[in-house]
């Protein structure tokens, strides 16, 4: 059964989408069978992957208003092993369609139900809100890491955010683990970065990621070309970054590191393949 994971923070502008995007495909590439699950209205998460909707295309809101079917809707990527299941802004008008309707807060939970048997992992891209799409997310999540971005207003609402999480954790689903933060936009240059490194180490103690994503230009630019950083650029620090951060992920599930040292992205030209050294 899969493990289902909420990229989540209340905040926006903290990477948590390229998180997403790049988590799942990095370990679609060390050999994992991934669901990516859109679950913003902004739809980020589908344009990042490549998936070009169409009028009368089928997203993760006509699953929820019954409107669609699995077959449908969900979409394979360039990689084999990754799958999306896409939104648009339609997602925008769910929130106020359930706000009145009993079990509001299962409304994902009995979506993903059925496809928990067909991956290893689905992981959620939330939207950067604490509001019934985020609580959806929470509730049928095992797991949920924050992406937080190394800057100063980054640990405004940290709090707030965990709290509000073991809360859900307490009232409703008792089976959420707080996964840790992941630092993101990091610049060891910079001492402003450090500090909330280390503030954030203090924050999550020992489940904070040791892997920091970098700030890098390519990873910035993969977006704009419908694209993972694996796919725009699998020989930049943002991608070998990520790939790190998705073996960590494993490893901290009881992978064994050596079964996947030599994992390499899918791509014709070998000459990119990654070098962890120095």
């Amino acid at each position: 059964m899969a493990e289902i994971i909420s990229i989540a923070n209340q905040k926006g502008g903290v990477g948590k989408t390229t998180t997403a995007i790049n988590l799942a495909y990095g370990l679609a590439c060390l050999n994992q069978e991934v669901l990516l699950v859109d679950f913003d209205p902004q739809g980020n998460a589908t344009s990042g992957l490549g998936v070009d909707l169409k009028e009368g295309d089928k997203t993760i809101y006509e699953l929820a208003s019954n409107m669609g079917s699995f077959s449908q809707a969900i979409r394979q990527t360039s990689n084999e092993l990754l799958d999306v299941l896409p939104a648009n802004n339609n997602l925008a008008g769910l929130e106020v369609e359930i706000v009145g309707m009993k079990g509001r807060e299962n409304v994902l939970k009995n979506i993903l139900e059925p496809l928990k048997k067909m991956y290893k992992f689905i992981i959620i891209d939330c939207p950067p809100s604490l509001g019934l799409l985020t609580l959806n997310a929470l509730v049928c999540s095992d797991s949920v890491i924050t992406p937080i971005q190394a800057e100063y207003y980054a640990m405004e609402g940290l709090a707030h955010f965990i709290d509000t999480t073991y809360k859900i954790k307490k009232h409703i689903n008792p089976q959420l683990k707080i996964d840790g933060g992941v630092v993101t936009m990091f610049d060891a240059r910079m001492n402003l970065g450090r500090q909330v490194k280390d503030e954030v180490f203090k924050f999550f103690g020992d489940n904070v990621y040791k892997t920091a994503i970098p700030r890098n230009v390519r990873l910035a630019e993969a977006p704009g070309f419908a694209q993972s950083v694996f796919s725009y650029d699998p020989g930049c620090r943002g991608a070998r970054a990520y790939f790190e951060l998705a073996k960590e992920f494993l490893i901290r599930r009881g992978a064994k590191v050596e079964h996947y040292e030599e994992a390499v992205p899918y791509q014709t030209d070998t000459s990119l393949s990654y070098d962890f050294g120095g």
